[in-house]
């Protein structure tokens, strides 16, 4: 039976719905108003002990389980028996162990009958008790030449459970609703010819559904469109949604965002579709350098050159050319993909952009002074800068890496559906670590009444895009696009620097050009006979790695007019936020550990933030 309440409530609907009569909204003004208002910070791709690399260089005790309890602020033992944990907690995580080799190493390490009936099992599990260098690097040369020849050289046997079921255990267990969010996720790692084309893949959903399926390994392809037919398959055969996130465009070669496919094929409609369908991010910035944007492509982009991996491919096999650059950077792949969208009449680059750690330590710890490594050899110790990152040759060291990066992500609320859905639209963008607050909106009629109001992300969707959109028709010829842009600096971190609108056009003649604005910066500082913008000063103190807010400021915001559009030309704009210079884990290293640092080691440099693009096409 109803109450009282409920029957007359119900009643007084039937009444008004029968008279035609609209009832009056709530005393609440934002009733019936549900855009995204809130930003959730996290890490879309981390390893954990279950994946083989990450196990062999130390992490062996590090699973799933811990990475979430990190994640949430929870003090864990790391690998080398330190205390670990975060500054600031989490909103999301994605475990994403790598689907080659699955959980092989913790069941050989832990001398698993079933597992090592397999006579390569049993000689690994040999090599990791003896101790021997030399036959490590063979037995890691041997692990290298399997996905060389695309057969694993060890299986898990049927009759044990099966470590995948149990990651999504633990991921159902750690997701708590409105407050933290584990995603499912695995990583395929594939590297055809050294080259990475490796991909994050993420399910929106927990386990009772990705049970049902296996991880996608580069042992049943290394071409990304079977990677695609697996997610389609999924999804149509448990009602599902899940996409992948490409990484480390800057170690592939030149073949992450080349105009053609994985066999060398021109990349055509049905190809862009796909394309697009499923990969609506791209990775940005993470340990293994940042792919932004390169200096032999932006030359005057003084801030191009930034955390620059350039020497080799992913498995440092072979060396990069300056030809390949154009086709693992950010930048010049939003311009190619206009370019494609021209002539195929679907853009396949249309990718919003996050950052993530790629961390093979179980920890989510990328904030400069409190930085854990790309592995847990590399791990907190005066040596770690030092070691050879790959091989003598390339001069490349753990000083390279960067302690990056977050995944921030605009969404109503911290469940898998909500962050999920603002992946797939591209409400995300990307830091190298700091929690910069970012709003970024494009329309044609905002005001600086907009921006100056209580409630400017209101007016923001009210009258445009956020990132990641499509801008609208303009509603004249004559009129350029508007973007309205906010930054807001981590409460406890460092002042900014300035904002910047990155754009990318095709000209009339149909090349690709780029122009870099500084739109909005702090100080009353002014631009030179050039018109650059003057430095915002330097207040690290390199004895104690230290800085001062004494310059810059805590918030940036404007609206910005595109003082060079032409309604004939598609563009894609994206916003870059800088901070004031700060210290570096390296030189953290250097003072708190007494490390000693390479030589040209980087000690000091300027963070920052990526947003996802807003796209502009010409009416047809």
């Amino acid at each position: 039976m109803p109450t009282p309440a409920q029957y007359f409530r119900a009643l007084g609907a039937a009444l008004l719905a029968a008279s035609g009569a609209v009832a009056e909204p709530g005393y609440s003004p934002r009733q019936g108003q549900d855009y995204p208002d809130q930003v959730f910070w996290g890490d879309t791709h981390l390893h954990s002990s279950v994946s083989l690399d990450a196990n062999l260089f130390g992490a062996r005790n590090m699973g799933p389980e811990h990475a979430y309890r990190f994640a949430r602020g929870e003090t864990v033992t790391a690998s080398n028996g330190m205390q670990a944990r975060i500054n600031r907690p989490l909103d999301f995580l994605v475990v994403s162990d790598h689907a080659e080799y699955l959980g092989i190493m913790p069941l050989i390490r832990a001398g698993e009958p079933a597992i090592l009936e397999n006579e390569t099992a049993r000689g690994w599990r040999q090599v990791l008790t003896g101790g021997d260098p030399i036959a490590f690097g063979r037995m890691m040369l041997d692990i290298g030449a399997s996905y060389a020849a695309g057969k694993p050289l060890v299986t898990l046997p049927d009759s044990l459970p099966s470590p995948w079921e149990e990651n999504n255990r633990i991921a159902d267990e750690a997701n708590v609703p409105g407050l933290f969010t584990a995603l499912v996720g695995f990583e395929w790692s594939s590297m055809p010819d050294g080259d990475n084309l490796h991909r994050v893949v993420v399910f929106r959903d927990g386990a009772d559904r990705a049970n049902q399926v296996t991880p996608f390994s580069a042992f049943d392809s290394e071409d990304p469109q079977a990677l695609w037919q697996y997610l389609a398959d999924y999804e149509a055969r448990t009602g599902g949604q899940a996409l992948a996130i490409p990484h480390n465009g800057n170690l592939s070669g030149g073949r992450m965002f080349a105009p053609t496919t994985y066999r060398g094929e021109a990349i055509s409609e049905a190809y862009a579709r796909e394309r697009s369908r499923w990969e609506p991010l791209m990775e940005v910035t993470q340990i293994k350098g940042d792919s932004e944007a390169h200096p032999l492509l932006s030359p005057t982009d003084e801030f191009a050159d930034y955390g620059t991996w350039d020497q080799f491919n992913i498995d440092m096999s072979e060396p990069q050319r300056d030809d390949m650059q154009r086709y693992q950077y950010a930048r010049p792949a939003l311009q190619l993909g206009l370019k494609l969208e021209q002539q195929l009449g679907v853009n396949p680059f249309q990718f919003g952009m996050i950052g993530s750690s790629d961390s093979h330590t179980a920890l989510s710890a990328v904030e400069e002074d409190n930085y854990w490594g790309k592995m847990a050899t590399h791990e907190p110790s005066p040596e770690r800068a030092g070691k050879l990152w790959g091989i003598p040759e390339a001069e490349m060291n753990s000083a390279m890496q960067l302690a990056a990066g977050y995944a921030a992500v605009w969404a109503t609320e911290n469940t898998r559906e909500a962050l999920f859905d603002a992946m797939r639209r591209r409400e995300v963008y990307a830091t190298t670590g700091p929690r910069i607050r970012v709003r970024f909106f494009g329309g044609w009629d905002y005001s600086a009444a907009d921006l100056a109001g209580p409630h400017p992300a209101l007016h923001g969707y009210q009258k445009g895009v956020p990132m990641g959109g499509e801008l609208p028709s303009p509603p004249t010829t004559d009129r350029a696009p508007v973007f309205m842009v906010s930054a807001l600096k981590e409460a406890d971190g460092a002042n900014l620097d300035r904002i910047q609108v990155v754009k990318g056009w095709i000209d009339r003649w149909g090349e690709a050009r780029e122009q870099v604005y500084d739109v909005a910066w702090s100080g009353s500082r002014g631009r030179d006979k050039a018109g650059k913008l003057e430095a915002v000063g330097n207040t690290v103190d390199l004895d104690s790695a230290s800085y001062a807010n004494t310059i810059g400021d805590a918030e940036l915001a404007t609206v910005w007019t595109d003082p060079d559009f032409d309604p004939a030309q598609p563009a894609v704009y994206y916003v870059r936020v800088l901070e004031i210079p700060t210290p570096r884990w390296t030189l953290h290293d250097q003072v708190r550990l007494d490390a000693t640092i390479p030589a040209d080691t980087p000690l000091v440099h300027q963070e920052r933030a990526y947003t996802s693009p807003i796209w502009y096409r010409p009416a047809p």
